[in-house]
């Protein structure tokens, strides 16, 4: 089961004693300056936990799916995401 933003503003909610309102407030805003900072081209590095990076992906030959029929994809851009050392360690602990 995946981590839903609800959990994230009720476990904010419950490790700092904040209200409801505010600990939403808090992660809407985190979320808001994330997006803002990667629409903009700029990597986010959170030490201890990764880095989030804008990469730009070319025009590319692909398939559609449905029909079989070769098609070419436009190019894009697309977020990766590199986890760091100390969270790759408590994963595999895990």
């Amino acid at each position: 089961m995946a981590l839903t933003k609800a959990q994230i503003i009720d476990t904010t909610q419950n490790h700092l004693g904040l209200s409801r309102k505010r600990s939403s407030e808090l992660v809407e805003t985190l979320l808001e300056i994330m997006k803002t900072t990667l629409a903009n081209g700029e990597d986010i590095l959170i030490s201890g936990f990764g880095k989030f990076r804008v990469k730009e992906k070319k025009e590319r030959k692909g398939r559609n799916p449905a029909t079989g029929d070769d098609m070419m994809l436009a190019p894009r851009k697309v977020v990766t995401f590199k986890c760091s050392g100390k969270l790759r360690e408590k994963i595999d602990a895990n």
